[in-house]
């Protein structure tokens, strides 16, 4: 592998991860708009691992607007990347992977507080534009406040 291909993996990576902090902030600045945006045109999310629905990015961009009404305060952490790029011998492919934990604290209106973790599941594909997310999977593994999923 020569240094040029070394240097477009590693761009690759880097462009990949922009996507994931882009869509956690989208979801927490309430930018639907922004959230949409990250998907290819085919893209879907699927919250049903959280309590939520899976479908087209744009019907779960609306679901996830009236769910996070409830939230008015959020911080999305999403950590541990591990972030694999399509390897065609030894050229980066147009496909990408990221498996991440993620911890999501959140505050209602009335000041309740609520707090879950999990793991994401993110499978991109490099477009003309760049990189977009073609599926995310979520996958809770632990909730406190808010009941269900065992309370931590």
């Amino acid at each position: 592998m020569t240094q040029r291909v070394d240097l477009a993996t590693v761009m690759d990576r880097l462009a990949v991860d922009d996507v994931v902090t882009d869509y956690a902030v989208a979801v927490d600045d309430g930018d639907w708009e922004a959230y949409r945006a990250l998907f290819t045109g085919d893209g879907r999310a699927d919250y049903r691992g959280s309590g939520g629905i899976e479908g087209p990015a744009a019907e779960v961009a609306e679901w996830l607007a009236r769910a996070m009404r409830l939230f008015p305060v959020r911080q999305h952490l999403i950590v541990n990347r591990r972030v694999t790029v399509q390897d065609l011998g030894g050229y980066p492919g147009d496909r990408a992977e990221v498996h991440a934990d993620y911890l999501n604290p959140m505050r209602t209106e009335s000041g309740d507080e609520f707090v879950s973790g999990g793991r994401y599941g993110f499978v991109l594909t490099r477009e003309e534009a760049g990189w977009r997310l073609r599926s995310v999977v979520i996958e809770e593994k632990w909730r406190r406040g808010g009941g269900q999923r065992g309370d931590a």
